[in-house]
């Protein structure tokens, strides 16, 4: 009788996600190939050829409906804790008439903005916030909505294939540096997590865990075009809003949606970039925001009915709207 053989068991290396799409990621660009491994979070190499025509898809698809595109409210394209969608029709008889400049400081999900954008198209629009990300994130919406589109099919399909395992792959990539690369991130992980919370640890990296569902819509097409269209002219920066004052001009419109003052511990939510909001930036916001009174800025801040609150405001126009935990107020202007 022969002795049995032995079989020498060998463990198959796991294989790594790719978090940024495939070749095929641009509708013409169909002769890309990979030369490494080491394109997880970039987009692969491609001729000047492809790249001019990459561009002039890019120019050209968003605008060439532009008059049917103005038909269609844009409305946000991230799931934002605190959006003002609910809020639009209570605050809108507090809004001047007419718009010509508009500053929001903290620009947040955007709903007033793509509001406002609608129903005054010549509005000019300067918008703020201090996560870098998130200014990114617009531009990118705003220069490359086609491209963007392609990296988010792509993030839906591997999520829908490795489930959480993607979702905390794409998470870890903290150091990107590829605009496009980061702003898909940037919509993947806002609409993939946690009920869209955006939070961030002391060295800034997101660190909302992954949500349930399993199947998100990361965009809606027409939508993110009407979003586009209504970007085109806005400037956009990541600033503080302390430098406000100094571009601020008499009669300007400048929304303030800060992190709010906390109505108890649960509640208590300051991490929104490395730098956290608390009650000193709370002082120096009030401060700020009779400076722009006393400038001749038309001013309206959200903020949570709170003893607090109304102490820093009590000099202005304050009405409660009847959503939970919200506070407005308003200029004299």
């Amino acid at each position: 009788m022969k002795p049995a053989k032995k079989k020498t068991a060998v463990a198959k290396p796991k294989a790594r996600l790719k978090t940024s799409p495939p070749a095929l990621y641009t509708v013409r660009a169909t002769k890309a190939k990979l030369t490494n491994n080491d394109w997880l979070t970039h987009p692969p190499a491609l001729t000047a050829a492809e790249w001019n025509l990459i561009r002039e898809d890019q120019l050209t698809m968003p605008f060439l409906d532009a008059e049917e595109l103005r038909r269609v409210p844009p409305r946000p394209f991230l799931k934002w804790v605190g959006g003002k969608t609910s809020l639009l029709a209570q605050l809108e008889p507090f809004f001047p008439r007419n718009v010509d400049r508009y500053i929001e400081p903290f620009l947040g999900g955007g709903a007033l903005f793509f509001f406002l954008k609608y129903k005054f198209p010549q509005m000019r629009a300067f918008l703020r916030d201090s996560n870098k990300e998130l200014i990114n994130c617009y531009r990118v919406v705003r220069d490359r909505p086609i491209e963007l589109m392609r990296w988010l099919d792509h993030h839906t399909a591997d999520f829908k294939k490795h489930g959480p395992a993607y979702f905390y792959a794409v998470r870890s990539e903290h150091g990107l540096t590829d605009d496009l690369a980061r702003a898909a991130r940037t919509i993947f992980l806002n609409k993939t997590c946690f009920n869209g919370l955006y939070r961030v640890n002391a060295k800034g990296e997101f660190n909302t865990p992954v949500g349930s569902s399993v199947n998100p819509g990361l965009y809606e097409r027409e939508n993110l075009l009407a979003c586009s269209l209504a970007l085109r002219e806005a400037q956009l920066e990541a600033e503080d809003f302390r430098l406000l004052p100094r571009e601020a001009r008499k009669g300007d419109l400048i929304y303030f949606d800060p992190p709010y003052v906390a109505v108890s511990e649960y509640s208590d939510f300051k991490r929104y970039t490395a730098d956290q909001f608390r009650d000193a930036e709370q002082a120096e916001l009030a401060n700020v925001f009779r400076e722009l009174d006393a400038q001749g800025c038309h001013l309206v801040l959200s903020n949570s009915e709170h003893p607090r609150t109304r102490e820093l405001y009590s000099a202005f126009k304050i009405k409660v709207v009847s959503a939970p935990r919200h506070f407005s107020c308003f200029s004299r202007n």
